[in-house]
């Protein structure tokens, strides 16, 4: 089996990681003020809190090509290789996992999976390093896809955002009941529910609000060993406190502070800060 791994440019992926002959990141772009970036080509993340800051609206993200992914197959095709999963940003917020689902059809000489991650950034990354580890050892195709399925099944995002405008108006935020927060005084803990995020419970103060998350993480990791990310939109310091009330509360290993890339902060804004647990197998 000759197994190639495609994902896009909303995932976090380690730099020595990233590195993989049989590794695919389709990019996608942000338009700020109606000039398209890629971070890492020609936009870095230090500039794109800068651009955004000072821009009249709101930044804006497109799909991944359609197009680019069908060039790709082709190529695999062509390279030889005989299996391909695609592990993209999730179909709650995204219509490209649906828009893909043809593909499978039109390139027969692959065996193809696109299951819905129903996640982003640092988890899916994770998703995406098992499946490459899991190939290099040879396990059968069936067998990574099952793997795959429990950690997709098992993974949990819980967020924290200063401004729910950008979710609000980017509509990636299923339930408007959210918008209470901006007028009540309440600092809202939103969730990944079945790849969509909506409002996971209202707390008043940002205190106790990081008290609630660190409880709701006890809560879905209590049944197993998880690599646990703390992800900031630009607020290490933030990131760095929380990451040391979780070792105090026996988070001491498998505990990354990672930061989130310009493709979610657009929707999550400057401030964000989540917590995300994958299950380790």
């Amino acid at each position: 089996m000759k197994l190639a791994v495609i994902t896009d440019s909303s995932v976090y992926i380690p730099e020595h990681f990233a590195d993989r002959d049989n590794l695919f990141i389709l990019d996608i772009e942000v338009s700020i003020e109606n000039t398209a970036y890629i971070e890492g080509k020609n936009l870095t993340l230090a500039a794109f809190y800068q651009k955004m800051a000072a821009s009249k609206e709101l930044p804006k993200t497109s799909q991944p090509s359609l197009a680019a992914l069908d060039t790709l197959l082709t190529q695999l095709e062509e390279e030889h290789y005989t299996h391909a999963v695609g592990l993209f940003l999730s179909g709650g917020i995204s219509g490209f996992h649906q828009n893909i689902q043809y593909l499978i059809e039109e390139h027969h000489k692959l065996q193809l999976a696109f299951p819905d991650t129903k996640i982003t950034s640092s988890p899916m990354g994770w998703m995406v390093m098992e499946v490459l580890k899991w190939a290099k050892e040879d396990l059968p195709f069936e067998q990574i896809l099952s793997q795959l399925q429990i950690l997709i099944d098992k993974t949990n995002a819980f967020i924290m955002v200063d401004d729910l405008n950008h979710l609000v108006k980017g509509g990636r935020l299923s339930n408007g009941s959210a918008l209470l927060g901006t007028l009540l005084n309440i600092k809202p803990i939103l969730y990944f529910n079945d790849g969509k995020i909506e409002v996971f419970e209202k707390v008043r103060t940002e205190k106790k609000a990081i008290k609630r998350l660190i409880a709701a993480l006890d809560e879905v990791t209590a049944d197993g060993s998880y690599m646990t990310y703390i992800i900031h939109a630009n607020v290490k310091d933030k990131a760095e406190y929380l990451k040391g009330l979780l070792e105090e509360h026996g988070y001491t290993d498998n505990l990354m502070v990672v930061p989130f890339n310009s493709i979610i902060a657009t929707h999550l804004g400057e401030g964000a800060i989540a917590v995300g647990a994958v299950p380790k197998i």
